[in-house]
């Protein structure tokens, strides 16, 4: 399945969840889309539970369904809990490091800086957004671009950066300090129920 390029807000209505993580998509009609939206919403089954739990985690880091499924697997290799391991490879792909620095107001904008080469990790160009980024890894904007206004008014735009990254708008350099903590990331998502929707499929 190909990655989602439909509207956000229109999905995100759908979730009832904000994908952009700022609510701004429900303020003004938190209800689903099309001519029976404002009615109240069906009861989801368990499975239709684990499956809605499982686009808005999609959705809102704008991967396909392979990269999610290849993503979860590996995750589920891995040492610790299942689901927070999870979301950890997920914020730890090279786009989702560039917009948690505040590069770009999206995770979109951010995949879109980073296709275009204009992100370099320890120097070195990475045009591909589900790249790896470990701690440590130094991921710094090309020189012809750190002047850019769109990449100047994102940072304008940010009021902090999380804990486990850093970021020097002087020197447009930033560093990938750790993998997140749980409590770090948005307590809305449910992963156990994506743990349970994979689990099911075996």
């Amino acid at each position: 399945m190909a990655r989602y390029t439909g509207p956000v807000w229109k999905k995100a209505r759908r979730l009832n969840f904000s994908i952009l993580e700022t609510g701004e998509e429900l303020r003004k009609r938190a209800y689903a889309p099309g001519q029976h939206g404002p009615s109240k919403r069906v009861k989801l089954t368990n499975y239709g539970q684990q499956l809605a739990e499982k686009q808005k985690i999609r959705f809102t880091y704008g991967v396909n369904e392979r990269q999610f499924s290849n993503l979860f697997d590996k995750a589920s290799r891995a040492k610790g809990v299942t689901g927070t391991v999870f979301l950890q490879l997920l914020e730890s792909r090279l786009d989702n490091v560039v917009y948690r620095m505040g590069l770009a107001r999206t995770r979109r904008g951010a995949r879109q800086l980073v296709n275009h080469g204009h992100i370099l990790v320890d120097g070195r160009k990475v045009d591909i957004p589900s790249y790896h980024v470990k701690p440590g890894m130094i991921i710094e904007v090309k020189e012809g671009m750190r002047n850019n206004p769109a990449v100047i008014d994102s940072l304008e735009a940010v009021l902090n950066t999380p804990a486990f990254v850093t970021f020097d708008r002087k020197t447009m350099k930033g560093e990938f300090v750790r993998v997140p903590e749980r409590n770090e990331l948005n307590p809305e998502f449910d992963e156990l129920l994506v743990v349970e929707f994979y689990n099911r499929k075996k």
